[in-house]
């Protein structure tokens, strides 16, 4: 057996409905399953998904878009200074860079203010607003951020200065008093999708502006949609997709530059080049420095200057990258040392020295690592207080649970998943026990174990070029349109191995009738030797098309793997004693030795706990289920393995049968040689075996075993009598079959149990253990069927 790493729930399609989308859209069965998955019921609302037009809501659907375009309209025709705040994330400095273009297309005197992160903190604030009247703003627009802004609304009011809330976070109880508020989530507003990023918002206030779609802002809309992780439905879905096509063909000075430092080929960009590529580059100069190089590497119209913005950025993200590494180890450790998972539902943990730029990083490492809640926090001890990152689980809404205790955070914002906050020192484990309590009141244990939802159960022979191809159309995938994962169900291995330059990585490739499919698992190289090759395995994975050399192949990126039976490792005739510490997983790990001095020694030499089996009741008694099990030497008899295994289930065994000579191999004496061996000794009187037994031996071509074992049998049978090495025919011995020696049975039983356990196949071998397993199997069923 082989345990998957999270919970496997396949999402059950409606068949019938499936059946209607290869029909009516002469699509293939896995991406009509896929269209049905994600709610696509009928031809017409999976053909639109699919092959719709751009159709995006009028932007004077959102509350106070009027009062907005009517005040910016009105600063532009006065020439008024006008400020754009934005926040220092990629979807910050997207939203900014998408106003500060249009405005400027539009003629308007704008400039731009984002606050830096380790002095002043997320969202608008006081002394920014108050610098900003000083040098002559009347008009602030906030992007990505201001709707938790209550008082510097009030401090705006109070400085003459206009201010214009565009956001997309959570609103809270009280509502900023702003000139004008454009957010699709307000309580009362009826915008017909919720979802937009911050930069969707900015780019709605865009398309109000410029009375048409602004398309040329697509391929900086794009970075702050999928880099902010909103849902890639409706409108959202409709900027990524115009917004990635734009990204390939891009005159942008600033995102040229990117793609070159980073080795993008343009033509390849999809979704994963702005969440893995382009994002964590803009997000890395916030988190060290002022988000303002992003911006301006945005709005560049220098190619030299954007080059050298681009690698000021890139030796950012690679310092971003040292620096998060340090910190989760150290934050890994605080949790092992004081925090330990299985006491502890959410995990709030801080240090003074944190960067207070990566924190956010280190908190989803935690998430993936302990599936957890988490929030990870720097400490200013001089000021007292604590910036923190949280980052969640589904089944527990960070936002709401955070709300319920405002009296510690007096500053706080996000979504049910992420969110960012500040609060005292003091505070920190009256939070850290708060929160416990609630996801105490509100998670259940299964809350805990990670799941993987699947789209589908899919045979080898159903996956082909084709439909991968096919696949393609529901792309860019993202939040509520996950990159499609599958099962392959219970298929055979036919080639495995550990593949990169620390053999870390998996190739296999699987096979089903006739069908076959390659595969590579990023990271889990160690599984390989978890793998037995004869067993059959179910893995869950990304379906893709790999491309090399001219030559398109179906594949998978392996995810997660699993085998349901109990496996086989065969090491019969290796002398792998010494490395079964290492080969034997330590999980319930059952070191089987047969032979005492054996198992002493092992215990000795190599530290590790033997269990030694000298009898049939040690046998009966032994506790294998769920074990792995390690035969270390082989067993004196029958009987006592199949003792040792009837009905104990291990998850596997691990067959060494170690054996200094072997009574297979060795010359089995046969009745001629017994006749033969009994009439010389009629013939010669009595010998002495000690001066003749080699001579005797060497003239038959046996050997000297083979006389010594003749000797013990007749001397069992009463035939002879042996005495200090001188063996004499007894007088008139009784009339007695071969087969009552003991010597002479244990012999011919010691040479089956050999054929049957050290020269049988692989499969005979495993054949012959599942024997044993499944006839006790069969009698326990029958017994609680008759009960």
């Amino acid at each position: 057996m082989l345990k998957s790493k999270t919970r496997w729930v396949v999402r059950d399609s409606d068949h019938q409905l499936v059946e209607k989308l290869v029909n009516e859209l002469n699509i293939s069965p896995l991406v009509a399953s896929l269209l049905v998955n994600r709610g696509f019921e009928s031809a017409s609302s999976a053909r639109f998904f699919l092959f719709g037009k751009d159709e995006f809501h009028d932007p004077y659907l959102l509350k106070g878009m009027d009062v907005a375009v009517n005040r910016i309209q009105a600063a532009i025709k006065n020439n008024e200074p006008i400020l754009i705040y934005g926040d220092y994330d990629a979807d910050g400095v997207s939203s900014t860079s998408v106003l500060m273009l249009t405005l400027r297309d539009l003629g308007a005197n704008v400039q731009f203010y984002i606050p830096n992160r380790f002095s002043e903190g997320y969202g608008p604030n006081e002394a920014a607003f108050r610098h900003a009247a000083e040098i002559g703003i009347k008009l602030i627009i906030t992007v990505d951020t201001g709707i938790a802004a209550v008082h510097e609304a009030n401090v705006a009011k109070e400085l003459g200065v206009d201010l214009i809330i565009t956001d997309h976070h959570e609103p809270g109880p009280v509502i900023p008093d702003a000139l004008a508020i454009i957010h699709p989530k307000l309580p009362d507003s009826t915008y017909p999708f919720r979802e937009l990023a911050g930069v969707g918002v900015a780019f709605k206030l865009a398309h109000a502006l410029y009375g048409r779609l602004p398309e040329h802002l697509f391929e900086v809309a794009v970075i702050g949609t999928i880099a902010d992780l909103v849902s890639l439905t409706g409108e959202n879905r409709l900027i990524a997709k115009k917004g990635l096509e734009n990204l390939k063909v891009t005159k942008n000075n600033g995102l040229r530059a990117i793609f070159k430092i980073a080795g993008v080929d343009p033509m390849a960009i999809n979704e994963e080049t702005v969440g893995f590529t382009i994002a964590p580059r803009i997000n890395a100069v916030g988190r060290l420095a002022d988000a303002d190089l992003a911006v301006d590497l945005l709005l560049s119209e220098d190619p030299q200057e954007a080059e050298l913005l681009a690698e000021e950025m890139d030796a950012l993200n690679k310092s971003r990258q040292s620096i998060v590494n340090t910190i989760a180890e150290e934050a890994i450790a605080e949790v092992e040392s004081n925090y330990p998972a299985d006491r502890n539902k959410v995990l709030v943990i801080g240090k003074e020295g944190w960067n207070a730029g990566v924190i956010g990083i280190v908190a989803s490492k935690l998430v993936e690592r302990y599936y957890r809640p988490a929030i990870v926090l720097s400490f200013d001890q001089e000021k007292g207080l604590a910036k923190g990152s949280a980052r969640s689980i589904p089944g527990f809404d960070l936002f709401q649970n955070l709300s319920t205790l405002r009296e510690i955070l007096p500053h706080f914002g996000g979504h049910p998943m992420a969110a960012g906050m500040t609060l005292k020192i003091d505070d920190v484990a009256e939070l850290r026990d708060k929160l416990n309590q609630l996801a105490e009141d509100s998670m259940t244990e299964e809350d805990f174990i990670p799941v993987t939802y699947l789209d589908e159960e899919v045979r080898l022979e159903d996956i082909h070029l084709a439909s991968l191809d096919e696949m393609g159309l529901l792309s860019p995938f993202g939040v509520d349109n996950p990159k499609p994962k599958v099962l392959i169900n219970n298929v055979e291995i036919t080639n495995l191995r550990k593949i990169g330059s620390e053999q870390n990585h998996l190739k296999i490739t699987v096979n089903d009738q006739n069908a076959n499919l390659d595969g590579v698992g990023f990271g889990l190289g160690a599984a390989v030797d978890e793998i037995s090759p004869a067993s059959k395995i179910s893995l869950i994975g990304e379906l893709s098309i790999n491309e090399w050399n001219n030559i398109r192949k179906p594949q998978i990126f392996v995810q997660d793997i699993a085998i349901d039976t109990w496996q086989l490792f065969d090491f019969r005739g290796q002398k792998r004693i010494k490395s079964i510490p290492a080969t034997v997983p330590e999980e319930n790990r059952k070191i089987i030795v047969f032979n005492k001095q054996l198992a002493e020694k092992m215990n000795f030499h190599l530290g590790v706990e033997t269990i030694c089996i000298e009898d049939d009741e040690a046998a009966k008694a032994f506790d294998g289920y769920h074990a792995n099990i390690a035969l270390v030497d082989f067993p004196p008899s029958k009987d006592i393995l199949v003792h040792l295994l009837k009905g104990k289930q291990p998850t596997r065994i691990y067959a060494y049968f170690y054996k200094e000579s072997s009574d297979f191999f060795s010359t089995v004496p046969t009745r001629e040689h017994f006749k033969w061996f009994f009439g010389f000794l009629l013939k010669k009187g009595p010998i002495d075996l000690k001066r003749y037994g080699d001579d005797i031996a060497k003239h038959r071509g046996w050997s000297r075993e083979t006389i010594d074992f003749m000797s013990k049998v007749f001397s069992e049978l009463d035939f002879v009598t042996i005495n200090n090495g001188f063996i004499n025919l007894n007088k008139q011995p009784q009339k007695r079959d071969l087969t009552d020696s003991k010597t002479y049975q244990q012999k011919m039983a010691q040479s089956a149990l050999e054929k049957e356990l050290l020269f049988s196949s692989f499969q005979e071998l495993k054949t012959w253990f599942t024997n044993i397993m499944e006839e006790s199997a069969e009698i326990e069923e029958a017994i609680k069927q008759w009960i």
